[in-house]
């Protein structure tokens, strides 16, 4: 499950000098060969695609393809920017990655219009930017829109085996478009990468210095850029961790997401429980559970408007495991289904056609980062026994997650790829010389770069499977990580995990609480040891604890920012 928050210039020389500095204090891993020169970012007029209101500013990041090959093939990352709003207190630029992977930031800078964010706004140019794959960074995508986004389908909490080999073909079909359109960039596209993008983010930038806030995914590449580059961090926000643990990266980090989003759905159904006299799906868990278990029947044999299916109803509803603010809706939504009105419900989980290209997108990006970030299981046994064995306590979601993530057991191996790539160009060469052919086609020349070009990628931390993160004692300014006990998306063992690899850094906890994404949020407590971090550097001490936002009320209709929708009626992201 992509794991996603809801939050909702300078001279060249000097540029150069950014983007070249030693980064003082790292561990021992190596990111990659000197960094190539940052380009200085030109802003201006945001394209009308992005849009993005006139005071908000965008430009261009280049940056290699390929760090290995640094003068190669280049792509470009498209950035958003909003001043500070006060100059004499500006201390520099916040940047902020929301997660995914998949997600892009380019609405972050309006972010400081909203009332919990203004303080910060006053200090920081806010800065956001779609990472390499998204929106119009060097875009992926795997299959054609409109049949990523066919509805209604179906979602079974305990698929038959016709069920399974229906999933599985689509899986593997799904691997094979990415390699298809991807060509030989797919491999290139993963969290390490990522972080070194962002290193030259910050030096086009003009910072010496990184602030950076990540949410979900985004503590996960961060923490690689605090690994690499310990010397470069300023100041750091982490919000809903990532378990970084090379063991769980990432098969077994979404085996504890889902067992994590079971206990999130069961608060909802007890929450619902609790307000019967509102929404009459029952009084207790159990009681609510069958209630949503008829509605999902009842798609299965009618779908609603003829688009909301089953698998479109788990999408919709998965929500309420990210954020409480969701809760009263879904209830409302649920019940007058149940009693004849399915408008809500349509309104709800119904699929945007207009959101198609973006929802592909941003699944494309998740599966290859995910898929290229680790070595996943290849064996279908394993898969169907850890999943049949989930199930057993975590139904809710396990399955759907298995079917999101499965590409991967068939993800082109790039190694073997680009042997194979060689050996096909030299029997081209072969066939095309006994042929009489003249000359050569420079097909041999081409893969055999692509080949060294793969070798040498292999060879940097991260080519053979994922970082060991870690920092050394006194090398990382002090760290701040965020985390609700109850969190369905990033689990709260994720967060004492990274504490224990990034040391000195700071775990503010939200007890009791479940929301994914508890920055600048309704809780002031942790809003306030947030604002004091950022404005004053000031760290409240190993852990602290704050007390629950308060739960919603039947009726309520909290403000929840937009998070990328569920794709193609699968699992929502974290």
């Amino acid at each position: 499950m992509r794991a996603l928050a809801l939050y909702g210039t300078i001279g060249s020389l000097l540029l150069g000098a950014l983007a070249t500095a030693p980064a003082d204090g790292a561990t021992g891993a190596s990111p990659a060969p000197p960094a190539p020169l940052a380009r200085p970012l030109t802003f201006g007029r945001c394209a009308p695609v992005e849009h993005l209101p006139s005071d908000v500013q965008c430009a261009a990041l280049t940056v290699p393809l390929d760090y290995t090959r640094p003068q190669g093939k280049q792509i470009k990352l498209t950035v958003s920017r909003i001043r500070a709003t006060a100059p004499k207190e500006r201390q520099g630029a916040l940047v902020f990655n929301p997660g995914g992977p998949g997600g892009s930031a380019m609405s972050f800078p309006l972010y400081g219009k909203l009332p919990e964010w203004r303080r910060t706004a006053r200090a920081y140019d806010f800065v956001g930017y779609a990472p390499r794959g998204v929106g119009r960074s060097a875009p992926l995508s795997c299959q054609d829109p409109k049949a990523f986004a066919k509805a209604p389908t179906d979602s079974q909490t305990y698929p038959t085996e016709a069920f399974k080999r229906q999933k599985t073909a689509q899986a593997a079909a799904y691997a094979r478009g990415c390699a298809r359109r991807a060509g030989a960039d797919l491999p290139f596209y993963n969290s390490v990468n990522n972080a070194r993008d962002l290193d030259m983010l910050r030096a086009a930038l003009g910072e010496r210095k990184l602030t950076f806030m990540g949410a979900s995914y985004g503590t996960y590449f961060g923490a690689l850029y605090a690994t690499f580059y310990p010397g470069h961090v300023r100041r750091m926000v982490f919000d809903s961790v990532v378990d970084p643990d090379p063991r769980q990266i990432w098969y077994r980090d979404n085996l504890a997401q889902n067992v994590a989003f079971q206990g999130r759905w069961r608060d909802w159904l007890r929450w619902v429980a609790r307000h019967h006299t509102a929404y009459h799906l029952g009084t207790t868990e159990q009681a609510v559970q069958r209630a949503y278990d008829t509605a999902r029947e009842r798609l299965r044999r009618h779908p609603a408007g003829g688009t909301v299916g089953p698998a479109q109803l788990q999408s919709a509803y998965l929500t309420t495991g990210y954020n409480d603010a969701y809760w009263p809706r879904r209830a409302q939504a649920l019940s007058a289904y149940l009693r004849g009105d399915d408008g809500p419900l349509r309104d709800q989980a119904a699929p945007d056609p207009e959101d198609a290209v973006a929802e592909e997108n941003s699944n494309a990006v998740y599966t290859a980062v995910e898929c290229n970030d680790a070595v996943w299981p290849r064996d279908l046994r394993v898969w169907d026994r850890d999943n049949t064995e989930g199930a057993r306590v975590a139904p809710f979601q396990t399955w759907d997650n298995a079917w999101m993530n499965l590409p991967c057991a068939f993800w082109p191996d790039a190694a073997r790829s680009a042997r194979a790539g060689l050996t096909a160009a030299t029997d081209h060469t072969a066939a095309r010389a006994a042929a009489g052919a003249p000359g050569t086609d420079g097909r041999i020349a081409e893969a055999a770069r692509y080949e060294a070009a793969v070798r040498a990628a292999q060879a940097l931390p991260g080519g053979h499977g994922p970082v060991d993160v870690r920092t050394a004692p006194g090398a990382l300014p002090p760290v701040l990580l965020l985390a609700a006990e109850r969190d369905g998306a990033t689990p709260y063992p994720g967060a004492l995990a990274l504490q224990g690899r990034l040391a000195g850094s700071s775990l503010v906890t939200e007890r009791g609480a479940g929301t994914h994404g508890i920055a600048y949020g309704p809780n002031t407590c942790v809003n306030a040891h947030v604002e004091a971090y950022l404005l004053h550097g000031t760290v409240p001490g190993h852990r602290v604890y704050c007390a629950p936002r308060a739960e919603p009320k039947p009726g309520d209709r909290a403000r929840t920012r937009k998070r990328a929708a569920a794709p193609g009626g699968t699992a929502a992201r974290p």
